[in-house]
């Protein structure tokens, strides 16, 4: 794994903090935007995170733990990829922030970092630009 390898990136949503926070927790709500997985977790520090599906007709189940949570603010947890040895080092962190712009509005990004190699990186990059469109829909309940 390579920990140089992060990506960033961000939306502005036209909706308030707390609607854009309901779209990243809400277990329904991640399912309409983030290519149909079911995320099971409480979002509370310290608790596992399991995203499930299927992928190109195969079921797939990946796991996380909450690292960091500031209800409105930052959500932080790890990320294991399928196929990935269960060891710390293949663990990529992600983090999103919410900043409250006033006026029914706020900026949202996300980081991930330590993957295994560019290719997947670049993979993450578009799948996340994929994934923040439909966040911006949900929030805003287009």
């Amino acid at each position: 794994m390579d920990k140089q390898l992060t990506i960033t990136e961000s939306i502005s949503i036209n909706a308030p903090a707390s609607k854009v926070w309901t779209a990243i927790t809400d277990k329904a709500k991640i399912k309409s935007y983030f290519f149909g997985t079911e995320v099971d977790s409480d979002w509370k520090k310290g608790s596992p995170v399991i995203w499930s599906g299927e992928w190109e007709g195969k079921h797939y189940e990946e796991k996380g733990e909450v690292l960091d949570v500031e209800k409105g603010k930052l959500l932080s947890y790890s990320y294991l990829s399928t196929g990935r040895e269960d060891v710390p080092e293949n663990y990529s962190t992600i983090v999103y922030r919410l900043e409250d712009k006033g006026s029914d509005h706020t900026r949202f990004s996300i980081t991930q970092s330590n993957f295994a190699n560019q290719e997947a990186c670049d993979h993450s990059k578009e799948n996340w630009k994929t994934v923040l469109t439909g966040l911006k829909k949900v929030a805003e309940g287009v």
